[in-house]
């Protein structure tokens, strides 16, 4: 069988398996802005995709929520004496992002991600997406190092959402390299009360906690949760299955957390990473994001909550 995207992998399985779940869930809608993209279920916002902003040169997600309206990542832009307002444009929410592809750096802005257009328009009901193409400009502005085609996608979940992010980078007309730093891969900046010099908590997959023993740790998944009110918001960054390789984590207890598979020698003290993606061919990255609501005393289960998403977003067997 040939291989089947990420998200359509996703779509197919985790949208049955919630909504046996989920009795009658809301809808997911997309509204388009100035620049834009909101996504709402129900009636409640649950994430902005900003495609254009003078500041911050590449596309990114801001203002996530949990389907209860509790705030995901730290406002954007930060409030001066009530979050922590460093890197408040590296940092804008959520993004995939890399500090050295083919020698540019787009973490830190040093050069442009242009948005190239909708691939395919945004969808909504049971689930929503839409897909865009970026550009991956040299900072001089007079050559690319690459396209990038990518998928989000939402999908409703027991206790909140599912968000996934698929893509796929290529060039026709040379290779590119993706080169090994921290700051590369997915990156999430968590809302201030839930970090962990707030009293949130970080978390891996081998049950290593907060950034004193999670950073730089390859792990299946890393959860990063706090307490808001009456409730506790979990969000677990989960790479899929399929990449290249595992991804270490970039944690901090400052409210960073970032999936990072190219740090090999940045994060692990191993052998520089150097990934060669030759002409013409395509290199796919996809991440899942779990963001979930519960009551203060529940107990999270985040191993079987991820579990069950990576059972979701794992490619089909050769025989299948």
């Amino acid at each position: 069988m040939s291989r089947i995207a990420f998200v359509s992998l996703v779509c197919g399985l985790l949208v049955g398996w919630s909504r046996s779940a989920l009795a009658e869930p809301p809808d997911f809608r997309i509204e388009r802005g100035a620049e834009r993209l909101i996504v709402r279920l129900g009636e409640q916002p649950i994430a902005t995709y900003v495609f254009g902003d003078a500041k911050i040169s590449r596309p990114y997600l801001c203002d996530l929520f949990t389907n209860g309206g509790l705030r995901v990542t730290r406002r954007h832009p930060p409030v001066a004496g009530e979050d922590l307002t460093d890197h408040d444009t590296f940092h804008p929410g959520m993004w995939l992002a890399f500090g050295d592809l083919g020698g540019e750096d787009y973490w830190r802005l040093k050069a442009p991600v242009e948005h190239a257009g909708l691939v395919q328009e945004p969808t909504g009901g049971a689930s929503a997406g839409f897909t865009v193409r970026n550009t991956y400009r040299r900072a001089t502005g007079d050559g690319v190092v690459c396209q990038e085609t990518c998928r989000y996608a939402w999908l409703p979940h027991e206790a909140g959402y599912v968000l996934t992010i698929d893509s796929e980078f290529s060039n026709d007309e040379a290779e590119f390299v993706f080169g090994d730093q921290e700051e590369m891969g997915l990156g999430i900046r968590m809302a201030t009360p839930l970090i962990v010099e707030r009293g949130g908590q970080i978390v891996n997959s081998r049950e290593q906690r907060n950034e004193k023993q999670a950073w730089g740790q390859a792990a299946a998944w890393c959860d990063y949760s706090g307490v808001i009110g009456d409730r506790r918001v979990a969000v677990t960054l989960i790479p899929a299955a399929s990449n290249f390789r595992p991804a270490w984590f970039h944690v901090r207890d400052y409210g960073l957390m970032a999936a990072n598979p190219f740090g090999r020698h940045a994060l692990a003290d191993g052998e520089p990473s150097r990934v060669v993606v030759a002409r013409g061919e395509r290199f796919r990255l996809g991440y899942a994001l779990l963001v979930r609501e519960l009551p203060v005393a529940a107990d999270p289960d985040t191993t079987s909550a991820a579990s069950s998403v990576l059972q979701q977003i794992a490619p089909p067997s050769a025989d299948h």
